[in-house]
């Protein structure tokens, strides 16, 4: 597994307990850091050396979403070259929103929360080991 923390931004506590408990069951080695709001995140990134290995973030966060979020990312041109990969998870998914996301910001996927345990697992699972075996800017 590549080095560098998860990144997960979600407002539901259950939610990113889920996803902690997942990462631990497939064994997954990297350090989680949650944050509960895109800004705070935000700062983190910035004032990190860390390069992170994924970021997992929610769409709809209160104060600065999701997508507000990305798109501050794209547009700093400091954190648009670390290419950090960014994937939206999230339980409500729009069709105006899938499309914004991929037409106006550089994101890298966009899923939706499963109703099962076994079926988010799969789910992380398969972006994680997409993320594994990709080529991007900050792997080679």
């Amino acid at each position: 597994m590549k080095s560098g923390p998860i990144i997960l931004i979600d407002d539901d506590a259950d939610d990113s307990d889920v996803l902690e408990d997942i990462l631990k069951d497939l064994s997954i080695p990297n350090p989680v850091i949650w944050f509960k709001n895109c800004e705070e995140a935000f700062f983190y990134l910035k004032s990190t050396t860390e390069q992170p290995y994924v970021i997992f973030c929610d769409v709809n966060i209160p104060g600065l979403t999701g997508i507000e979020f990305k798109q501050k990312i794209d547009e700093d041109k400091a954190l648009r070259k670390k290419s950090i990969p960014f994937v939206f998870v999230s339980t409500a998914v729009s069709q105006k929103v899938v499309n914004d996301a991929y037409t106006h910001m550089t994101v890298q996927g966009f899923f939706q929360k499963k109703n099962s345990y076994e079926e988010q697992k799969q789910m992380i699972k398969l972006i994680l080991d997409y993320w594994e075996e990709c080529r991007h800017p900050n792997t080679t």
